[in-house]
């Protein structure tokens, strides 16, 4: 059966295909149920395919609801093909059914009489090959063909002949189905909505693909018909659930409720319009009454749960269909309405007074804007868009509807990765007034162009005059203001130079009374850590105390930025997941790649490179998908440093060259100098350590740590151990000193213990105790790489057993990270220290639980850790968890060795 645009029908596809088989032998009928637009068409239509391939003949009729009146017309379409053949009959039965169908003339035949010779006919031509009927939209069928199929359909059970009927769910049928067997279509479930709407249109953007996936609830006509409406029109956040409709669309809704009397549409239009499906709202609106809804609920259009006091649609599109019939009036009408029942909830109230207006308001603009800050606390940047634009339309002055309009493009920019949208509204804003809103307009420029083709120093240039040029006093409670200062920390650490930042050293100083909290923050330990951040400590501990109950999509972003030289982004985890949950779902982009930046980070510090890996991959993805391809760098970088640890250097090396090639035209001197630490790395991980100190070298000279140059701070090590290792000991001493002079020791347990390392690797004599004493085990990367230097050190000594015992713990870390040149020199000094390292593809699975065992059989048979969680009802880190304590148990260093290990530990039959 030809199933290729059947997606998710495999198994109505099945009982279709054991119907006819039947049918064919021993005769049968049955109905196929289904909801207006769900496909029960297409699956008549495989049936009838199915039937031609199996060697039955078909016979197809469709009721029309303009043939209704028309008697026995439906029968006329079924049995015209069969003209020849009523010849067959004997002459009375022949002559009712001729008479009844119009193929001759005489006077009206009795009812049973044509019954009797239509199921005649029927099993003469089945005698001769198997037949099936196939009739579609039974529900619109006249009532003289309903009666004659229903008797059919009962008396074939015999034969070789089957009737397969489609009608739709609660509809009203002249055909009598007792007794038929049933067949019902469900809507397609969410695996197979995304797989027709990725076939028939793979364009389209993620934001509009998953409101479409909201709005059809699993409707195939509606997953086909809804994309040029939605790609055609805005978002109204009075109603968001309604969309202008196609033709065929209005058509599976409009027939039942034009006939619905005029006090119950208007209070279906209302109930659309709240949207919330409140009866308390509803009733308030309505004045009290709501008995006028009775027959929209006879005919399920709508359901009320009385327990709950909620009205719902039985589909959503019902709701567009309900206002594509009402009129302008109908409309502003129930929108007043609903403004007056909802005085107590501002932004709702804004979005139905702005609905009713008829020209510009500034009491409901300025509602609407206030609505758009709160919504965009929420994350729904789309929403708060909407709001902006519509206060901006809504505007009694040129100037505040320029303002308001550059307000929108900046959080187009900024945060929906919608750069067409925030282009054209920058335009709108110039051109209603080319002085107001400079800040917002100049902040929505400087983001445009970075994902276009502009550059950082242009970018930096246009927002600090904005800012030195703007009327906006240095209030540090303005909010266009404070946002153009976020921006600018970026620019200007994108920069990496002093005379970057001098300009936002100087803004902030002039912020009145005092710059934001996190904004302070972030000038003190994201620009330049190693002089400022120590002091800022406690300001941060009071900052990130505050993380478990924040709801701000954006300043848990920030404030995860700005914790990132102090190594504190374990405090931002459950908030940043919380970010990508709500950035997979739909929310804004610009937040959710934030968030998987401080992930993938962290990741890489604590040893979680599988997820590193997963979540730089979905980085890329989402930056190169919705508008936002400046960011693709940092999950290049992310990917290249842990390819690096990996083993898979020339990967990591291409991944710094993009990196590079992309960032030096453009000034993004940060990303290049981020470049030369999965270089640096591979360079070590290769035994290259003239190379590793040349690239971490020029990140940050030997004996200075370079000013505004944070990233400067995760090379230290790598400096110093390549430097020791080519016989530059001068430069590692004076590198030593410099990170002791700057205290870098006090920024974190981590720069702690890089301190101490970098003392271990110059013969400080009191390293190893300060070593020791550190809280160090949740940075497995750095703190098995010191073991493994200290390991060394104390085996050239003579402390063989100390030497195994440090390089052991390291053998673990590395094993479990898939650090594969680490875990190889590891096992290399293991050896010279008498050690005997076992068979990398050995290991003895009785080491392993029940449960880590079937991780990794099904880690081994290629199932990534999202995979393997669905299947065992784990999280995806948890299963990443079991997996680093499997590694040092089966003795391999990453997953591609888990099936040797397996295979081999395998008793022989």
């Amino acid at each position: 059966m030809a199933n290729l645009e059947l997606f998710g029908r495999a198994a109505e596809l099945a009982q279709l295909r054991g119907f006819l088989d039947g049918a064919r032998q021993r005769g049968g009928a049955r109905v196929v149920w289904g909801d207006p637009g769900v496909g029960k068409s297409s699956l008549l239509a495989a049936a009838a395919e199915r039937a031609v391939l199996a060697e039955m003949r078909v016979l197809r009729a469709s009721g029309s609801e303009f043939e209704a009146d028309v008697s026995y017309s439906c029968l006329n379409q079924l049995f015209l093909p069969l003209l020849p053949d009523l010849e067959r009959l004997p002459p009375g039965p022949r002559e009712a059914l001729t008479v009844a169908l119009g193929f001759g003339a005489g006077a009206a035949p009795d009812a049973l009489l044509v019954c009797n010779a239509a199921l005649a006919l029927v099993k003469a031509v089945a005698d001769d090959v198997p037949l099936v009927l196939l009739v579609d939209d039974v529900h619109w069928i006249d009532r003289a063909s309903a009666v004659v199929l229903g008797f059919v359909a009962r008396r074939l059970d015999g034969t070789r002949a089957g009737l397969l009927a489609s009608a739709r769910t609660g509809a009203t049928t002249f055909l009598d189905p007792r007794g038929l067997g049933e067949l019902v279509v469900g809507p397609l479930d969410d695996e197979a909505a995304g797989q027709l709407v990725h076939a028939r249109f793979p364009q389209l953007p993620p934001r509009t693909r998953q409101r479409l996936l909201d709005l059809a609830q699993g409707n195939p006509l509606a997953l086909t018909e809804l994309p040029p409406s939605l790609l055609g029109s805005a978002r109204p956040a009075a109603a968001p659930e309604v969309v202008p409709l196609s033709d065929r669309l209005q058509a599976m809704f409009a027939s039942r409720i034009a006939d619905l009397p005029e006090a119950t549409r208007r209070l279906l239009l209302l109930a659309t319009f709240e949207s919330t499906g409140d009866v308390g709202v509803l009733r308030a609106a309505a004045g009290d009454e709501l008995d006028d809804l009775a027959p929209a609920e006879r005919l399920r259009l709508v359901r009320v749960d009385d327990a709950a006091a909620r009205i719902a649609f039985r589909h959503p599109l019902i709701r567009s269909a309900i206002v594509a019939l009402s009129t302008h009036e109908e409309r502003r009408r129930a929108h007043i309405a609903l403004a007056e029942a909802l005085r107590g909830d501002h932004e709702r109230r804004a979005w139905h007074l702005a609905a009713a207006a008829v020209g510009p308001d500034e009491s409901v603009a300025r509602l609407l804007e206030e609505a758009a800050h709160r919504v965009m606390l929420r994350g729904d940047a789309l929403a708060a868009i909407a709001a902006l634009v519509r206060a901006g339309e809504l505007s009694e002055t040129s100037a505040d509807r320029g303002r308001r309009l550059a307000e929108a493009a900046y959080v187009g920019a900024e945060a929906s990765g919608i750069t067409d949208d925030a282009r054209s509204l920058l335009v709108d804003a110039r051109r209603a007034a080319p002085d107001a809103g400079s800040l917002h307009a100049a902040n929505a420029a400087a983001f445009l162009m970075l994902n276009g083709e502009g550059d950082v120093d242009t970018a930096h240039r246009l927002l600090v005059g904005a800012i030195e040029t703007g009327d906006h006093g240095y209030r540090a409670d303005e909010p266009a203001l404070v946002e153009a200062m976020h921006t600018l920390l970026l620019l200007s650490w994108y920069g990496s130079a002093p005379e970057y930042w001098q300009p936002f050293y100087r803004a902030l100083d002039r912020m009145r009374p005092a710059p934001p909290d996190v904004l302070a923050l972030a000038s003190r330990t994201f620009a330049d850590p190693v002089r400022t951040a120590v002091a800022a400590k406690p300001s941060a501990e009071a900052i990130l105390r505050t993380l478990p109950d924040e709801a701000d999509p954006t300043r848990i972003m920030r404030i995860g930025t700005a914790s990132v030289y102090l190594d504190r982004l374990a405090d931002s985890r459950e908030p940043s997941w919380r970010l990508v949950v709500h950035g997979r779902e739909g929310g804004p982009p610009r937040r959710h790649l934030g968030a998987l930046m401080h992930l993938c980070l962290d990741d890489f510090l604590t040893g979680r490179w599988d997820e590193a890996e997963e979540l730089a991959y979905e980085g890329q993805r989402v930056s190169d998908t919705n508008g936002f391809p400046f960011f693709a760098w940092y999950f290049r970088y992310n990917r290249a440093i842990v390819a690096a640890g990996r083993g898979r250097f020339d990967e990591a090396y291409a991944l710094a060259d993009e990196i590079t090639h992309w960032a030096l035209p453009r000034g993004v001197a940060a990303a290049a100098l981020f470049a030369h630490h999965p270089r640096a790395l591979a360079a070590l991980g290769q035994g290259d350590y003239g190379a590793a100190f040349a690239h971490a070298a020029a990140m940050s000279p030997p004996g200075v740590l370079a000013s505004h140059v944070p990233h400067c701070t995760w090379v230290m090590f790598d400096l110093v151990e390549a430097a020791v290792r080519i016989g530059r000991l001068a430069d590692a001493r004076a590198h030593v000193e410099a990170m002791r002079t700057a205290g870098v020791a006090g920024l974190s347990t981590r720069m702690a213990l890089i301190q101490a390392g970098a003392d271990l690797l110059v013969d400080d004599q009191g390293a190893a105790d300060r070593l020791e004493a550190l809280p160090a085990e949740r940075w497995l990367f750095d703190i098995s790489r010191i073991r493994l230097v200290y390991g060394e050190r104390l085996r050239r000594s003579g402390a063989t057993t100390r030497a195994r015992d440090q390089l052991l713990a390291a053998r673990d870390g590395f094993a479990a990270m898939g650090a594969a040149p680490w875990l190889e020199r590891t096992d290399t000094e293991l050896r010279a220290a008498g050690h005997r390292v076992p068979d990398a593809a050995a290991g003895d699975l009785s080491t392993l639980t029940a449960q880590e065992l079937r991780i990794a059989q099904l880690a081994a048979g290629g199932l990534t850790n999202k995979q393997i969680g669905e299947r065992l009802f784990l999280s995806h880190r948890t299963v990443g968890a079991h997996l680093y304590r499997i590694f040092p148990k089966l003795g391999v260093a990453s997953r591609a060795g888990l099936r040797d290990a397996l295979s081999r530990s395998q008793p022989p039959r």
